[in-house]
């Protein structure tokens, strides 16, 4: 059978964020699709015991992921953008109009909030699957993100495991002091 958005889901638990200063959410989703088929397995401890077998499909040759930002006023995509690989860490916005994420392809990433356009990017050494954070210490504003990819990725097989799989994995975490021009008071 082939469903999308399979059950990994077009957005999963990466977690959006929402702008009180645009009105708009920020949702990393991914668009991909699966074949999958039932199988009789017998279970084995610390195998996966799905019941199915399953084959993760590219849907486009451009992207996996694609993060948009959403009016929840209209439901209408007030800018959307793509990335090659798929898009599992969260997303967080600064009260200085800032939009913080990852990529799957290791990258931090710092947008536009109101326009979408990439203003700075910083390459980790591995996927990036978590949730950014922000604090404030002597005056100076922080943004925080983990780096690391596995978990959950030798399991998705198919299209998925054949562009991941220049992924390195490992673990990391990283910290950056926002220039003064881009800090606020208080983070959102």
């Amino acid at each position: 059978m082939f469903v999308s958005p399979p059950f990994l889901g077009g957005t999963n638990w990466m977690p959006m964020s929402y702008s009180p200063d645009t009105g708009l959410f920020y949702i990393p989703g991914n668009h991909w699709a699966m074949d999958y088929w039932t199988e009789n397995l017998t279970y084995k401890a610390g195998s996966a015991y799905l019941g199915q077998g399953f084959r993760i499909k590219r849907l486009y040759d451009d992207h996996v992921g694609t993060l948009r930002a959403i009016n929840p006023v209209t439901g209408k995509i007030a800018w959307e953008h793509k990335e090659k690989f798929p898009l599992w860490a969260g997303t967080m916005t600064t009260a200085g109009g800032l939009l913080v994420t990852g990529t799957s392809d290791g990258y931090i990433k710092i947008l536009d909030a109101k326009t979408g356009k990439e203003l700075w990017k910083f390459q980790t050494g591995s996927g990036v699957v978590s949730v950014p954070i922000t604090w404030e210490q002597d005056g100076e504003q922080y943004i925080g993100l983990s780096s690391g990819y596995g978990g959950a990725v030798p399991l998705w097989g198919g299209d998925m495991a054949e562009l991941t799989r220049q992924v390195t994995q490992g673990g990391s975490y990283w910290v950056f002091k926002l220039p003064r021009a881009a800090q606020k008071v208080a983070a959102k």
